[in-house]
């Protein structure tokens, strides 16, 4: 009996891939902004899954492998209202597949934003007690948690946090092509939002590939909102090469390709900024675009303090990366 994993499976370039996403994602013109700066927006917040985001189309490929591999559960961990959490248990929900998340924080009274929608997804959720920026904690829960689990007779697929793996990368090397294949404009820069550093990964992977070609290929400005990427970890660069190397396509990415702006993190991971806040009114209000405090509107506060770094006429950009559940998670409760 073929099983919905296995009718979704194809393979691009040579790593198997499973169907989940809306594909192609749109690409909207925004507003001009600064002194003449027009502001473009990928759409990858309606990727389909689960209620989209960034995360699915690094499952295609997450899943593809698992598939593979002979899996039949999935394993992940995140903060307590981890988008890809409650996106690998979507992909669960679709493939029929038996799905764990391991998460920050205490269970709540009541179930809200993307734990709701987790939950909905049938998903198991374990609360750790670990704060949302422990991730050395959490990786252990989960490594803990997929032995657990291969005792019990299962065969999990554990998937570290964020989905950020070479094969996780494999997903924004194919998103840098669709994106720049939509572009009839040639992008000065492309902005996204950076935590776990395997979109930012896949995007630099793709723009060396699109180099080695001799197509265009722009560059890339992660905003980092985790203290790991802010420092340097992991090394993108070396995720990317490896993905490379994963798929068998040409092109190296060296240091000098990875631009990280550290200055929009604030106190930490997970916790909104004042300007954050402010990016997220602004987003809603001139291209309705929803964005959470938490982490897609940091990015935003990072591409529109960086304004003055373009010119009139210079085309720009935003990779909405998803997270409209958070926004209707308090953030302001003791």
């Amino acid at each position: 009996m073929t099983s919905s994993a296995d009718s979704r499976l194809h393979v691009w370039n040579g790593a198997p891939r499973v169907r989940l996403a809306t594909l192609p994602t749109p690409l909207e013109r925004g507003p001009v902004i600064g002194d003449g700066v027009q502001l473009w927006v990928k759409r990858d917040d309606l990727t389909g899954l689960g209620m989209g985001g960034n995360k699915a189309r690094k499952l295609e490929f997450l899943c593809g492998d698992a598939t593979s591999a002979g899996a039949d559960t999935l394993v992940t961990v995140g903060a307590g209202q981890s988008n890809h959490c409650r996106m690998t248990a979507a992909a669960g929900a679709l493939l029929g597949w038996e799905t764990h998340l391991v998460l920050a924080g205490e269970r709540p009274e009541h179930l809200e934003g993307n734990q709701l929608l987790s939950d909905m997804f049938g998903a198991h959720m374990h609360f750790t007690g670990a704060g949302p920026a422990e991730w050395g904690v959490l990786e252990t829960e989960r490594l803990a948690l997929t032995e657990r689990l291969v005792d019990d007779g299962r065969r999990p697929y554990s998937i570290p946090i964020g989905g950020s793996t070479a094969v996780g990368a494999l997903g924004y090397i194919a998103a840098y092509d669709e994106l720049l294949e939509q572009c009839d404009v040639e992008p000065r820069a492309i902005v996204f939002t950076s935590s776990s550093g395997g979109t930012h990964a896949g995007l630099v992977a793709g723009r060396a590939w699109r180099r080695h070609r001799g197509l265009s290929c722009p560059p890339v400005i992660a905003i980092g909102v985790a203290k790991g990427v802010v420092n340097g970890l992991p090394d993108v660069a070396e995720l990317a090469n490896e993905a490379l190397r994963r798929a068998g396509l040409p092109g190296r990415v060296e240091s000098n390709d990875v631009e990280i702006d550290t200055r929009w993190l604030g106190d930490d991971y997970a916790v909104p900024t004042d300007a954050s806040i402010a990016a997220a009114d602004w987003g809603a209000r001139h291209g309705a675009w929803v964005l959470d405090g938490v982490y897609t509107a940091k990015g935003m506060a990072g591409l529109l303090g960086n304004v003055e770094r373009w010119s009139p006429g210079d085309h720009v950009v935003f990779v909405h990366t998803g997270g409209h559940p958070e926004v209707f998670v308090r953030h302001d409760r003791s």
